[in-house]
C-alpha cells in the first residue's frame, strides 16, 4: 500500500481493513458513532490549534487524523448499508454548487443578489425540501457546539430578526449589570444553582460583547489560554533555576515571577 499512500482509496482500503471482524483491530470494530464522536470534536479543535500556531507541518498531519475521522463514520454506515463515503462526497458536491449559484450558476443566478443573503435562501428551501419542520430560527444551532461558539452563532440569529443591542456601549451596560448580580449573589452566599446561572449569564453577555467587537470568544479564550501557559511556564523554569518547584514558593514570590514574565514578552516595559 506503501505506493499509494496519497490516494483517498489507500484510506478506505485501510479503514475497511480495520474494521474487517476477520483479522480486524479490535479496537476499531467495538465503536460506533457515539464513541467516535468526541474524537471527531477532538481532531477538529486539534486542527484549529495547529493552525492558530502557524505549523504547517503539524497542520498537515491532524487534517489528515480528521479525514481519517470521516472515513471511520462513513466506513461504519456502509456496514449498516446507510451510506458510503462516495455518498458523503457526493452530498457535500452537490451542496457546494447547489448553494453557490453566483459561481456555478447561469449569467443571471451568479449577476443576482447578496450572496449571504441568497445563501441562507437556498438553506431554508432545502430544509423545506426536507419537510424539515422548525419552530424558531435558534431550532438548528448545535447542541453539541462549545458553549461560548455556541452563543454567539444564537445570538448572531436572534439578531437577523432585530433581536439585539444597537450598539456595544449597550452590551458594557449590560455586561456591568450582570456583574453587580453576580456580586450581589456572591455576597449573600448564594446556593451553587444561583451562582451558576449567575456566571451563565455573565459569560453570555461577554460572548455578545465579543460578538458586536467582531472578536471569536473561542480565539479568544485560546489565546489567553495560551498565554496563561506560557507565563506559568517561566515561573516554573525560573523557580526551577534556583532548584525550587511552585509548591515550594510563595503566591507572592510567583506573583512577582508573574509580572516579570509580563514585562519580558513586552520587551522590558
Amino acid at each position: 500500500m506503501a505506493e499509494d499512500a496519497g490516494k483517498i482509496e489507500t484510506l478506505l482500503a485501510i479503514m475497511a481493513k480495520l474494521r474487517d471482524p476477520d483479522g480486524g483491530c479490535p479496537w476499531d470494530l467495538e465503536q460506533d458513532f457515539a464513541s467516535i464522536a468526541p474524537y471527531t470534536i477532538e481532531e477538529a479543535y486539534e486542527v484549529a490549534d495547529a493552525i492558530e500556531r502557524g505549523d504547517m507541518e503539524e497542520l498537515r498531519d491532524e487534517l489528515g487524523d480528521l479525514l481519517l475521522q470521516v472515513v471511520f463514520h462513513a466506513q461504519m454506515a456502509s456496514e449498516q448499508g446507510a451510506f458510503d463515503f462516495s455518498g458523503v462526497v457526493r452530498a457535500i458536491c452537490e451542496k457546494m454548487i447547489r448553494r453557490h449559484p453566483h459561481v456555478f450558476g447561469s449569467e443571471d443566478e451568479r449577476s443576482a443578489g447578496e450572496v449571504k443573503t441568497r445563501w441562507e435562501e437556498i438553506k431554508a428551501a432545502e430544509k423545506a425540501a426536507k419537510g424539515t419542520v422548525q419552530t424558531s430560527i435558534l431550532d438548528d444551532v448545535p447542541l453539541a457546539l462549545p458553549a461560548l461558539a455556541r452563543a454567539v452563532k444564537l445570538q448572531n440569529r436572534a439578531a437577523r430578526v432585530g433581536f439585539d443591542w444597537p450598539d456595544t456601549s449597550q452590551v458594557i451596560d449590560k455586561l456591568n449589570e450582570e456583574m453587580l448580580e453576580l456580586s450581589a449573589e456572591v455576597a449573600k452566599g448564594g446556593d451553587a444553582d444561583r451562582l451558576e446561572d449567575e456566571m451563565g449569564d455573565l459569560l453570555f453577555v461577554y460572548a455578545n460583547l465579543a460578538r458586536h467587537m467582531k472578536i471569536d470568544p473561542e480565539a479568544a479564550l485560546r489565546r489567553a489560554n495560551a498565554k496563561f501557559r506560557r507565563r506559568f511556564g517561566r515561573i516554573e523554569e525560573k523557580l526551577a533555576a534556583e532548584d525550587r518547584k511552585p509548591e515550594g514558593s510563595t503566591l507572592e514570590e510567583m506573583d512577582a515571577l508573574w509580572n516579570e514574565a509580563k514585562r519580558e514578552e513586552r520587551g522590558g516595559e
